[in-house]
């Protein structure tokens, strides 16, 4: 017969065992339109949470740059229409990417909040052989597909990437890696990036260039650019044949145009002959100037230690009093709320990561928080125009092989020997790209 005690204690197991039943239902939700974005935002809620639980070590060991951790999903019913049923999800060098987040002031939950609170979201941008990109959902980060050749060249030069970031305590025009992928569904493999986004998250950028300091074939497509369509043709007088063809023709090129419109980015990317056809230039104060060109010279010397070319700086620009009018339009055109309103939005789901950028404080027009937007710089008092400037290097992964050297050696044919082509030797690049930079700044 059973005690009191023993019942109690029955009864006592029993709801333990209920309550425990009830908190592993509340699992996360990664819902993204591509399931391989769903599959991203699992595997890096997956991979923090077990680094979480690995202690920090006092310094790299040389196998943690070739170290890696996967797992393969079976059957997994949950969250069916928008997880595939199998995948698989690698990370590469997990203890690497931590320290570097830790060296770029990167919280690691922070980070996992960025990529998994919501879905990325998808950006006009294409890199090179057709990479595409993403955005964490609040922009604090980009998401970039690459070639498995890529992953390869990260490979070769994370010791001495890392090595670098160490030295200059992470105060670099460099891309900040902090995460490799790589993502495999239906038998496909996807390799992915994370960097720190050059663009702030919250000061909107008008005009974008990608300067390599080559003028060969350097300057936006005219798909990229906005068109400048012609009027719309005049009514043709009838009996006129010549007449109808020419205004035909008019109204043809004027339905392409606005065609174009329609197709033509929103933000085009400018390169160097668009930038100097334009008269840009970047104003900022000698202090400034002096800090951006001595980080600028220490990381083409490094990349040129590292045989690697043809990358770019990108310049992002912000108009300071253009957003301001712009924000007073849009207060302006906003309808009227009737009652009291609770705050509004769409609330966190109680199991979700909170939002980090809820307690951000409160900047006035054109400014920043340098912690974030890293790569910001004011344009000085004396500026026509009060702007904020992002400027990075950017595409760091090309190394100076024999696919290059024979492309310099055809275009050198083809443009002549004195041509500024973009395809030179490492050395030389960082020279030339050093020497354009510097005729920018004013």
């Amino acid at each position: 017969m059973a005690t009191a005690s023993s019942i109690a204690a029955s009864i006592a197991s029993k709801t333990k065992t209920k309550k425990k039943h009830f908190v592993a239902q509340k699992v996360k939700l990664f819902r993204a339109s591509d399931p391989l974005l769903s599959v991203l935002m699992w595997g890096v809620n997956h991979s923090i949470n077990e680094l979480s639980h690995i202690q920090i070590p006092i310094m790299l060991m040389p196998d943690d740059f070739k170290a890696y951790s996967k797992i393969k999903v079976d059957n997994h019913l949950f969250n069916k229409e928008n997880m595939p049923s199998h995948f698989k999800f690698k990370e590469y060098c997990p203890l690497v990417f931590r320290n570097l987040r830790e060296r770029f002031g990167i919280d690691d939950q922070e980070f996992s909040n960025s990529l998994t609170r919501s879905a990325p979201l998808n950006s006009e941008a294409q890199g090179r052989s057709g990479a595409r990109f993403h955005t964490s959902y609040d922009k604090r980060y980009v998401i970039k597909t690459i070639s498995s050749e890529d992953v390869a060249e990260m490979h070769n030069i994370l010791k001495k990437y890392h090595q670098f970031i160490v030295e200059c305590h992470g105060n670099t025009l460099l891309p900040q890696f902090l995460g490799m992928y790589r993502l495999t569904v239906d038998g496909d493999a996807t390799y992915m990036i994370v960097t720190r986004n050059v663009f702030s998250h919250r000061l909107s950028v008008y005009k974008k260039y990608d300067l390599k300091g080559s003028t060969v074939a350097r300057e936006a497509s005219d798909k990229e650019k906005p068109p400048q369509p012609e009027d719309v043709p005049p009514r043709a007088k009838s009996g006129n044949v010549q007449q109808r063809l020419q205004t035909l023709r008019i109204a043809t090129r004027f339905y392409c145009a606005m065609k174009h419109v329609r197709d033509a980015k929103e933000l085009p990317t400018y390169k160097d002959n668009d930038f100097i056809n334009d008269g840009q230039k970047i104003h900022i104060d000698g202090e400034n100037k002096k800090m951006f060109l001595e980080k600028l010279r220490k990381d083409v010397e490094f990349l040129a230690q590292l045989k690697l070319m043809d990358y770019s700086l990108l310049v992002g620009i912000h108009d300071v009093e253009r957003a301001e009018q712009e924000e007073v339009e849009s207060e302006d055109n906003e309808p009227e709320e009737e009652g009291e309103s609770d705050g509004g939005g769409i609330g966190t789901p109680p199991d979700s990561p909170s939002n980090t950028l809820d307690s951000t404080k409160p900047l006035s027009p054109g400014e920043f928080d340098p912690t974030i937007d890293v790569y910001a710089i004011k344009s000085h008092d004396g500026a026509s125009r009060k702007e904020v400037y992002f400027m990075a290097i950017i595409d760091i992964l090309q190394h100076y092989d024999a696919k290059k050297k024979a492309a310099h050696a055809a275009k050198t044919v083809k443009h002549g020997a004195g041509a500024e082509i973009s395809t030179v030797n490492p050395e030389q690049y960082s020279k030339r790209f050093y020497d354009f930079i510097t005729t920018i700044l004013s």
